[in-house]
Order: C-alpha cells, then structure tokens, then sequence
C-alpha cells in the first residue's frame, strides 16, 4: 500500500486533470498567474492548489515565472505544450459577444426542454472559462458542459455507437453553428470550479 506522500505526488485526489486543463486554458492571454489563481478559479485549497501545481509542473505544462528567492516567487506560466494540451486559443472574442451566445443558447435550452418531440432532454448544464474573469478585454469561446437525457429511455440502458452519434448532431445543432460556443458532454468537475449555471 502506497505511503500518503506517495500518493499524494503520484496523482490529484480532489481534482480531476481536465479540471486542471480547464484552469490552464483559462490562463491563455496573461502574462502571469498565482497559486492563489488556480485555488480561486478551481474552487480547491491552497495545498491542493500547490498538488496540482507540482502535477502540471512535472508535466511541463507550467514553468515558475520567476528563480526561486526572487521577488513575485509564487508566480506561474502556462507553457507552450501546456497551452496545447488544454487547447487554448488566443482570446479574440469580446465578452458582450459571448454573453449574447449564452443568453442565446439558454433560449434553446429551454425551448427544446419545453419540447415533447426533441429526442433528447438537457438535465445539467454549465458554462466556464475566461469570459468569467472580469479583467480580460478578449476571450475565447465559452466551454459549456450539457448533459443529455434520451426522452423515454430507462437511464440503465446501455449508450450504443449510434447513441452517441446522435448526441453529438443534436450538440452541433443546439450550437447554432456559434464560434463562440464550444459544447461537450457535462462531467461533475465542471460544476465543481468556477461556472455558471444555464438552467
């Protein structure tokens, strides 16, 4: 049985590594970030922050922004290979925009909820990312978790291949072709940082 440090180098116990790449995309377009940055976007604790740090550092995905003893010590750096795992784009949308995009895109939400004939009833959905953060001049397009539930089907139901396919037509529909949109399947760690609820 591993030791608690091991296991506490080894993986992320409170937070998942999507979660993670989730915050380093939130990243793209500033010079710097903290600790503190990652605990507040996350929602975890300094010394889970300081984990995932050590995580993403061992990755190469971020790099100290400054030697260790210098001033501004606790500053990071998102690196290129970290930029790329968490697919970030450089920041081109305005905020105004994207807000109309989610305004927009809770309409048909609620419109295809209301809706006896849709095949698919949307049960949770968040959106996040750095439209969230009140100190950017330009963004990119909102990440928003859906989750889909298949009108009359049992829950215990196995999700066959075709299943799928047609989750993902009737995500690229409910986007509405929106480049200032990008939907995926919800997960729970989306609910769990920063976000906001779009039912």
């Amino acid at each position: 049985m591993p030791t608690p440090s091991h296991r506490e180098h080894s993986t992320l116990p409170s937070l998942s590594a999507e979660a993670a790449l989730s915050f380093l995309k939130d990243t793209k377009g500033t010079l710097t970030w903290s600790t503190r940055d990652l605990a507040d976007m996350l929602k975890i604790n300094r010394r889970e922050a300081e984990q995932a740090l050590l995580f993403l550092q061992a990755q190469g995905y971020v790099q100290p922004a400054h030697q260790k003893g210098s001033r501004g010590a606790d500053q990071w750096v998102t690196s290129p290979a970290g930029e790329t795992v968490s697919r970030a784009k450089p920041p081109r949308f305005t905020r105004e925009g994207v807000e109309e995009a989610l305004t927009g895109l809770k309409g048909r939400i609620k419109q295809n909820n209301k809706d006896p004939q849709a095949p698919f009833r949307i049960t949770d959905s968040v959106a996040f990312g750095d439209f969230l953060l009140p100190d950017r001049a330009r963004v990119q397009s909102a990440d928003v978790g859906i989750r889909l539930a298949r009108r009359g089907a049992s829950s215990s139901e196995p999700r066959s291949a075709s299943d799928a396919q047609a989750e993902r037509k009737f995500l690229r529909d409910l986007r509405a072709k929106s480049a200032l949109l990008t939907l995926r399947p919800y997960a729970d760690w989306m609910r769990h940082r920063s976000h906001r609820d779009l039912l």
